[in-house]
């Protein structure tokens, strides 16, 4: 659980100084579902975080894998979904996300993947909050291609809860 919340602080850092940074805080936990506070440059950020149920192939090295959906409580982004993986992701390939019949691909961003435009994002989103299991496919800079299931049991309330923690 440290190790989650270390991992996503360094991903969500907005370039200030540590000093002036708080550490993740744990707010509560829903279902597969965590979710987490902390103060980057002034501003805070609340995500809901959940690691795979399933990972592929099971010889591969896949590092920690989360799938996150954050919200500043400036406005500059909310309900942010984003998939991190513990290796670089290829270059030119995109994470591809589905919840049932619907599918988004993301971009990729060394070993992050993001939703390209905001009604993308709420798309997605909506699909999980109203889906029981989520698939992203992905693959690395040494072309290993990678399969993650996701469960959604709790997004609707943990999102519920980053929104009250970010107003």
């Amino acid at each position: 659980m440290r190790l989650l919340s270390l991992l996503l602080a360094s991903s969500l850092a907005i370039g200030t100084a540590a000093a002036q940074d708080g550490e993740p805080r744990q707010i509560a936990t829903y279902q597969d579902w965590m979710v987490f506070s902390v103060e980057k440059g002034g501003d805070r950020i609340c995500y809901a975080v959940t690691e795979p149920k399933d990972v592929s192939p099971a010889s591969a090295n896949h590092g920690d894998v989360f799938f996150s959906v954050s919200s500043w409580r400036s406005g500059a982004a909310t309900n942010q979904p984003s998939f991190m993986a513990g290796y670089e992701l290829q270059d030119g390939s995109e994470p591809l996300v589905r919840v049932g019949a619907d599918r988004w691909e993301m971009f990729a961003s060394d070993n992050e993947g993001f939703v390209e435009s905001d009604r993308q994002e709420e798309r997605l989103v909506d699909a999980m909050r109203r889906g029981s299991e989520m698939r992203v496919s992905a693959t690395s800079a040494r072309s290993t291609a990678t399969n993650y299931t996701f469960s959604l049991f709790g997004i609707s309330k943990a999102l519920e809860r980053v929104e009250n923690a970010c107003r």
